[in-house]
C-alpha cells in the first residue's frame, strides 16, 4: 500500500512539473519588446500548481527566510544606513484609543536587511568609467536595452520602468541547495569563494534532486553558511566586508534553467574577496572587464533575474527542506530600486 501511495505521489508531481512547464509555453527569452518582469515571465498557473503539492503536506512547515529588521542590526556599505525612529504613545482626545508608531529619519530601507533587487536596481555602460568628471548616467544602459532617460529621465526621478513596483507575486517553487554542507564539509563558505555551474550540479545531485533539476519560474535558494554571521547588534562589523558568492558560470547556468529568482544568505550575491572592497583584491578570474559585480550585472541587466540578499535560510538548510512552496512579495514602492521583502517558504522536513 505504502509503495502503491509513493508511485502514485511520483505520479502526482511528475504531472504536476509537466503542467507547470506547459504553463510557460516552452517559451525562452528574450521576452517581447517592452517587458519589464524578466524571468517573472514564467510564473503562472503551473508554478502555482507545482508549489501546491508542498502546501498540502502533512507535516509542512513554514520557514522564515528574511531576518528581523532593526537599527542595530549589520548595514550595507552601498546604502545609506537605516535609521527608524519610534515615536511616544499617543493618543486622540475625546477617544479611548492610545496607538504607537515609528518614522524612518535616514537611510534606505529597500537597501538594508533582507531585500530585493529592482531590474532597474543596475546599468551598464559602454566602458568603464575613470572617475573623473561627471558620472556619465546618460549613457547607461537597463535591461532589455532601455535607456537613461526612459528609465530614470532625471537625476530625482523614481525609476519610471523596471522599478520594484513592476515585480508580480512570487508565488513558486523553491530549490534550496546547501553549499555550507556540501561544499564547506559543514563550515561557512570562505569570503571570495565560488559557487560554480559545476557546483550547482553536483548539489543536486548529492540531494536526490539530479533528474528534476532546476525547472523554469524555480527560485534558488543558496545556503552558504555566511548567514551564520548576521548578529544585532552588529558588534563585529565584519559581515558586509566581504563574502562567498555565485561564479560567473553559475549565473549563466540559471539563466539558460530560467530560473526566476536567486537568493544566498551573503551580503553581495557576487562574491567578495577580503580586502576587494578596499581595491586590495580584485574579482574572481574569468570575471568580464569592468564589471566585478559581474552577478548582478548578468542578473538585472542581461537575464531579467531578480535578486535577495541577507536571506535566512539556516533553519531551512538545517531541516533538509530541498523542495518547498515560497512565496515573495516585496513592497509596491512605485519606482524603487528596491525593497525591503520577507520570503517564506512552507515544505516538509527530512525525516
Amino acid at each position: 500500500m505504502t509503495k502503491g501511495l509513493r508511485e502514485i505521489g511520483a505520479m502526482c508531481a511528475l504531472v504536476s512539473s509537466l503542467a507547470a512547464h506547459a504553463q510557460t509555453g516552452g517559451a525562452r527569452p528574450p521576452w517581447p519588446p517592452g517587458d519589464e518582469v524578466g524571468m517573472a515571465n514564467t510564473l503562472g498557473p503551473g508554478t502555482w500548481q507545482r508549489c501546491a503539492q508542498h502546501l498540502a503536506g502533512p507535516n509542512a512547515k513554514s520557514y522564515e527566510l528574511s531576518h528581523i529588521r532593526s537599527n542595530t542590526m549589520p548595514q550595507s556599505p552601498f546604502g545609506t544606513p537605516l535609521r527608524e525612529k519610534y515615536r511616544p504613545t499617543v493618543g486622540i482626545p475625546g477617544t479611548a484609543h492610545a496607538f504607537n508608531g515609528e518614522e524612518v529619519v535616514s537611510g534606505e530601507p529597500g537597501a538594508q536587511g533582507t531585500q530585493m533587487d529592482a531590474l532597474g536596481h543596475f546599468a551598464v555602460l559602454p566602458q568603464p568609467w575613470d572617475g573623473k568628471g561627471e558620472f556619465p548616467a546618460n549613457s547607461a544602459r537597463y535591461y532589455g536595452g532601455r535607456g537613461q532617460a526612459e528609465v530614470k529621465a532625471t537625476p530625482d526621478s523614481p525609476l519610471l520602468k523596471l522599478g520594484i513596483d513592476k515585480v508580480p507575486p512570487i508565488v513558486t517553487t523553491a530549490v534550496l541547495l546547501d553549499a555550507k554542507a556540501h561544499l564547506g564539509k559543514g563550515q561557512a563558505l570562505a569570503a571570495g569563494q565560488l559557487v560554480t555551474a559545476a557546483d550547482i550540479e553536483a548539489m543536486l545531485k548529492a540531494q536526490g534532486m539530479e533528474r528534476r533539476g532546476l525547472q523554469p519560474g524555480d527560485v534558488l535558494y543558496v545556503h552558504t553558511g555566511w548567514g551564520d554571521g548576521w548578529k544585532d547588534p552588529d558588534s563585529d562589523k565584519t559581515y558586509y566586508t566581504k563574502g562567498p558568492g555565485l561564479a560567473y558560470d553559475a549565473a549563466k547556468y540559471i539563466a539558460d534553467k530560467q530560473v526566476v529568482l536567486v537568493a544566498l544568505d551573503n551580503p553581495f550575491t557576487d562574491p567578495v574577496a577580503d580586502g576587494a572592497l578596499q581595491g586590495r583584491a580584485g574579482p574572481p578570474a574569468g570575471t568580464p572587464p569592468g564589471l566585478p559585480f559581474a552577478i548582478h550585472h548578468h542578473n538585472l541587466v542581461e537575464a531579467g533575474i531578480h535578486n535577495i540578499q541577507n536571506a535566512n535560510l539556516s533553519k531551512l538548510a538545517e531541516d533538509k527542506v530541498w523542495l518547498s512552496c515560497t512565496i515573495i512579495l516585496p513592497l509596491r514602492s512605485q519606482g524603487g530600486a528596491g525593497s525591503p521583502v520577507r520570503p517564506i517558504a512552507i515544505g516538509t522536513p527530512a525525516q
